[in-house]
């Protein structure tokens, strides 16, 4: 085991640093397993070591959780001759639709093999799943303990869990082999006797999909005050329509607010479009808001040093955080954004972008990933995200917006591209973004209305569906 840890170490699979676990934690110390499938002879002596292990007397099947523990589970199947079934993250929509891939019988015992462990959850995801093919999973076997609760979690959930390494034996190994300084040594020490995934956010990660939630049963798991107070608004009004105010005066955006107040549960606004603005429009504005009963969204996609990002916020022309209950921040300039505008305002609802509407965008899925990482490390201040794609389904305190809605057109002449009420709602959208659709139409409430009536008839399918 002391030569199989010096050699993850350089392969750079144990990494020191500032990281965000799946659940959310905050850690000095990540363990990356996918690289190991660049270097076949550790990964054949990691299956070896699994196989000296384990006791297959009573196993059948081998199955890795996805994605990482795949290759692993496969070396293991070769060499113990013991079959393999695959897990799907997502069923398939044509075919069988199979979740669970491979030749099995009611009954069979199967072994879980997992790279690390910290909540225990993939592996209760996986067993989940197997079990509801009609196996029998009550082993698990993973290279890493973390030593944060998961093993204990998976027991009061019938798997045993074995592993090859704690994170305790990890960083004694490191230390002794002069890899890691007293000071590493120490504060992963303490970290692991200090942060322990707590049972009940474990319980909600496994047993909610957002997508199969009410919003005032999602609204009670919201960390973030805003956020708690848009899915009682949706609720109250069964709405899930955002309006976005793209007009340039000021008269005409007060106009639209009262014809379409009675249907939205938001109004998205880009304030510095505006020709006229002054003080007495967001006075009059707020005060429609609250007659109305809807939130304002000040879609300004912060995006700078803390310290501009801070005067943009709060000071200037606009004093957006003496009004705006709600803004978009892109993630690209990390913690220190979102820490300048929690130090100007700590009772705010942020939206991280994740995903854009635009076509030709530059977003990859390595930053719309940690931007969704960033998202979970600051759950007090985050709204929700901005997206297209239900990113975040075991998170339901959280909301996706997804703007590029409309009934009747599919793209603009400037890259905007749109999908219908429906398909949104199908990728994740729990509050859909319109905004030509309705403020260019010759009857403004009556089409807020029927957007309104679309999209919350959408949500409601989607929730009995699930």
């Amino acid at each position: 085991m002391d030569e199989l840890v010096v050699e993850l170490f350089k392969i750079n699979a144990i990494k020191f640093g500032d990281f965000v676990t799946k659940v959310g934690l905050n850690t000095p110390v990540y363990f990356d397993l996918r690289v190991i499938v660049s270097y076949p002879n550790l990964m054949e002596r990691l299956s070896e070591i699994i196989i000296e292990k384990v006791d297959f007397s009573d196993v059948k099947l081998v199955c890795g959780v996805p994605y990482t523990a795949l290759p692993i589970a496969t070396i293991v199947s070769c060499k113990s001759k013991v079959p393999m079934v695959m897990r799907r993250k997502e069923a398939k929509s044509y075919g069988t639709k199979k979740l669970i891939e491979g030749v099995f019988t009611d009954g069979d015992s199967c072994l879980i093999i997992e790279d690390v462990v910290t909540s225990g959850s993939s592996i209760l995801e996986t067993t989940k799943d197997l079990r509801s093919s009609g196996l029998i999973c009550k082993k698990a076997i993973v290279l890493l303990n973390r030593e944060q609760g998961g093993e204990d979690f998976l027991k009061e959930n019938g798997i045993k869990m074995q592993s090859l390494l704690s994170m305790t034996d990890l960083i004694q190994i490191l230390f002794e082999k002069n890899l890691i300084t007293t000071k590493t040594k120490e504060r992963v020490t303490h970290y692991i006797s200090s942060n322990r995934v707590k049972s009940e956010a474990l319980t909600l990660s496994l047993k909610e999909d957002r997508l199969s939630l009410s919003f005032t049963k999602r609204a009670t798991y919201a960390k973030n005050n805003m956020a708690k107070k848009l899915f009682n608004v949706m609720a109250k009004k069964e709405t899930n329509l955002c309006v976005a105010a793209d007009l340039t005066e000021a008269t005409d955006i007060l106009n639209l607010a009262e014809q379409v107040g009675p249907y939205i549960c938001c109004l998205k606004t880009h304030i510095d479009i505006l020709q006229d603005f002054h003080p007495n429009f967001i006075k009059r504005l707020k005060e429609i808001a609250e007659t109305h009963e809807f939130i304002l969204m000040e879609d300004r996609k912060f995006a700078d040093i803390g310290n501009t990002v801070q005067l943009q916020y709060s000071q200037g022309l606009y004093q957006i955080s003496s009004w705006a209950s709600l803004i978009t921040v892109h993630s690209l300039f990390g913690r220190s954004i979102l820490d300048s505008i929690i130090e100007s305002n700590d009772d705010i609802g942020v939206f991280l972008i994740a995903e854009v509407s635009s076509s030709n965008n530059l977003i990859d899925e390595k930053y719309t990933t940690e931007t969704i990482k960033l998202g979970l490390s600051y759950e007090s201040s985050i709204a929700g995200v901005v997206c297209q794609n239900p990113l975040f389904r075991d998170f339901p305190g959280f909301l996706q917006l997804t703007p590029g809605v409309q009934l009747d057109s599919t793209k603009d002449n400037l890259g905007q591209q749109y999908n219908s009420p429906e398909k949104v709602i199908e990728n994740g959208a729990d509050i859909a973004v319109v905004g030509r659709g309705i403020t260019k139409s010759a009857d403004i409430a009556g089409s807020a209305e029927q957007y309104r009536r679309v999209l919350w008839d959408a949500c409601k399918r989607r929730i009995s569906e699930c």
